[in-house]
């Protein structure tokens, strides 16, 4: 979680930046229409876990846009915790805990975390497989906070159909990496979401092609 995986150019690649950052073009291109979309979800206040942080651009774009809520950022990998901490260091925000490592795909870490009233991730279910990205939910449904919304944005095909012929093209080289990854179904997500006792809300076409899926716990 995520996989090493030699990725073609379209996936998330970073390279080196100044200051121990990395720089992901994909997040540098995504981060506004994002926070512009989680203006919907945002509660007036409380704490918001962001699985698989990547390199720390998006939340410095979710805590300067959204100061009232308690940002947490994670990660798996060392060198992404690195960055998200130097993006930190240089954002100086006040509202954002210093990063820490966690696997989502791995069982049990929903129940032993803080209830959070927003979980959101970006560009990463492709990159793991069915059945961890099902941990992944589960388990996030676990820790969301009563009300909570759960958000996750990339791309899905639409019930199995993938819609571009470059979703098509990377869907392939994925699979070709690893058959066990590559696109979601986003009615298969939807309906598993549910079945961790999540309400689903309607999709929300992004650009490129994306989506962001969101889930509400119960109150």
């Amino acid at each position: 979680m995520p996989r090493r995986l030699n990725l073609p150019d379209s996936a998330s690649v970073a390279t080196p930046d100044s200051g121990g950052k990395l720089f992901a073009p994909s997040a540098a291109r995504n981060a506004e229409p994002l926070t512009k979309a989680l203006a919907e979800l945002i509660p007036p206040q409380g704490r918001a876990l962001e699985i698989a942080s990547g390199t720390g651009q998006h939340i410095v774009s979710y805590a300067t846009a959204f100061p009232q809520i308690a940002w947490q950022p994670t990660e798996v990998a060392e060198d992404r915790i690195a960055s998200i901490a130097a993006y930190l260091s240089e954002a100086a925000l006040t509202n954002v805990q210093a990063p820490i490592l966690l696997d989502a795909t791995a069982p049990g870490w929903g129940s032993n975390s803080s209830p959070a009233d927003l979980i959101l991730l970006s560009n990463l279910l492709h990159l793991i497989s069915q059945a961890e990205a099902e941990v992944l939910i589960s388990e996030a449904a676990k820790a969301l906070a009563p009300g909570g919304c759960l958000a996750i944005y990339g791309p899905f095909s639409r019930d199995g159909v993938l819609v571009s012929d470059g979703d098509v093209q990377f869907d392939k080289s994925l699979r070709a990496q690893d058959p066990e990854i590559g696109y979601k179904s986003d009615a298969d997500i939807q309906s598993f979401g549910a079945t961790c006792g999540l309400s689903p809300n309607k999709a929300v076409e992004m650009p490129a092609n994306n989506l962001l899926l969101t889930w509400r716990a119960p109150t």
